[in-house]
């Protein structure tokens, strides 16, 4: 086998991360394993080897000679092409089965675990619309589907485009007129700010030269209040534009509450202004998760599913089984969301976030619940935050809630774990590999991982959280 030959393949099972896997016998006699993108097991497909590696090789499908019974028809027409969903063509429930035994095989073959319970995965309950926020990019260069380029090769104009970018290919994006994860005003808005701006002949920043003016449109939407945000994310200031903007667009989708535009000077592609400007309501929207009221910022953390949120923080809850009269550490707090919602069952939480923003938000989150058992610190997590908690005479935690980024947490933070020794931890991820090798380096210093549970936040991507209970001693 070498790159570029065509094979005939089984797939068999479902490895982390989307790909189907394939078994050929190798040369020594052992099986050799082929990664094939975009299949399932049950599928029978014509590939293409792509990558080739010592022990495994990656292919990507050319034809389906046979299909899964697992496989529908995905509902978008972007499917394919755009990298936002990789499992649409696959019924939900066997989505969520592959998860979970995604999940046991990260934590026992790659961790090394035994002796731990696996509960049952907690499907979502939308499997569409179900997001409430949404990052569209600009680009000068738009990608072009087959259909567009026709068959007489005539390639049409192509310097301007809103929507998501294509996998592995950074600097073209996608025109994007309906997707199906957040909701009908969001497809609105993406398609009248692409024809507002095309129609000033406004220019898109270029990660190459560092010039433009349009960068990103993010749209939040709360799903249990009626506010809707826009922000967009530009590289320069022009009131003449966002004013025109605002007053065209709120009276096209009246259910938007603010507008705001956040200018990002700086060289970083990241949906982030070094400052924001307010062109139509107060620049903040609400949602409620449980029985709690959030303010939300247009550069602020919030659980992108609303609705499974609540289910991944009562797993969580559940986990601690607080009494009442704990210490709890939150660390990686963001907005003091998973914080607000343990303090009823606390006696005082101290929530640990690096983003100061954040931090001035989860302060502002406590105010609009009156909630006055949660101190909210600024720390860098990338850093010990011990010196923090001696310089504040703050006392050591009976429980320690962590919810770190997907790269999981840096050594010294899980250093300063092992010091503190509290006697309980819950480890909620949104990468169970990282969260694993984590878990590993604690267990090393002395804590047992009882059980885990999976939650689905995101139907139709092979994203996972993962809530995992860790005891420390016997």
């Amino acid at each position: 086998m070498k790159k570029g030959d065509f094979l005939d393949l089984n797939i068999e099972s479902y490895a982390f991360e989307g790909k189907g896997l394939a078994r050929v016998p190798g040369e020594d006699g052992q099986n050799f394993v082929v990664f094939v993108n975009g299949s399932y097991p049950g599928d029978k497909v014509k590939v293409q080897i792509r990558k080739k590696k010592r022990s495994y090789a990656e292919a990507k499908i050319e034809k389906i000679l046979v299909p899964s019974k697992d496989r529908i028809d995905a509902k978008c027409s972007y499917f394919g092409t755009c990298g936002g969903c990789k499992q649409q063509d696959l019924k939900y429930s066997v989505q969520v089965k592959y998860k979970e035994e995604q999940v046991r095989d990260v934590f026992e073959r790659l961790g090394g675990f035994e002796n731990f319970e696996i509960e049952p995965i907690v499907a979502s309950e939308k499997t569409f619309f179900y997001r409430n926020k949404m990052e569209f990019s600009f680009a000068d260069k738009r990608w072009l589907t087959k259909d567009e380029i026709g068959t007489n090769g005539e390639i049409p104009n192509s310097s301007f485009a809103l929507g998501m970018h294509i996998p592995r290919i950074f600097d073209k994006v996608l025109d994007i007129k309906e997707c199906f994860l957040q909701s009908d005003e969001s497809n609105k808005i993406v398609n009248f700010t692409r024809e507002f701006f095309k129609s000033k002949n406004a220019s898109i920043y270029s990660t190459k030269i560092h010039e433009g003016y349009l960068r990103y449109l993010v749209i939040k939407q709360a799903s249990h209040t009626d506010n809707l945000m826009i922000n967009l994310v530009t590289s320069s200031q022009n009131d003449e534009w966002m004013n025109e903007y605002s007053a065209k667009l709120v009276e096209l989708v009246p259910t938007i509450t603010t507008i705001v535009n956040n200018i990002n000077t700086k060289k970083a592609a990241t949906a982030f202004g070094e400052f924001e400007i307010n062109y139509f309501g107060d620049g903040y929207i609400y949602d409620n998760i449980g029985d709690y009221k959030f303010r939300i910022s247009a550069n602020s953390f919030f659980q992108t599913n609303t609705t499974q949120a609540v289910n991944l923080y009562q797993v969580a809850l559940n986990y601690a089984e607080l009494k009442g009269n704990e210490i709890v550490y939150d660390l990686y707090s963001g907005a003091g969301t998973i914080s607000i919602f343990v303090s009823k069952k606390a006696k005082h939480v101290y929530a640990f976030e690096t983003v100061e923003s954040a931090v001035k938000d989860a302060k502002n989150n406590n105010k609009l619940n009156s909630i006055n058992n949660v101190t909210h610190l600024q720390a860098d997590l990338d850093k010990s935050f011990l010196p923090i908690v001696e310089h504040k005479s703050i006392p050591k935690p009976d429980f320690i809630l962590l919810d770190p980024p997907r790269a999981g947490m840096n050594p010294k933070t899980i250093k300063d774990l092992i010091e503190l020794s509290a006697p309980k931890i819950v480890y909620v991820s949104c990468n169970p590999a990282t969260q694993a090798r984590d878990i590993k380096l604690l267990a090393e210093a002395g804590y047992k991982l009882v059980k885990i549970t999976p939650v689905d936040m995101f139907p139709h991507t092979f994203h996972i959280e993962n809530v995992a209970l860790l005891i420390k001693g016997k």
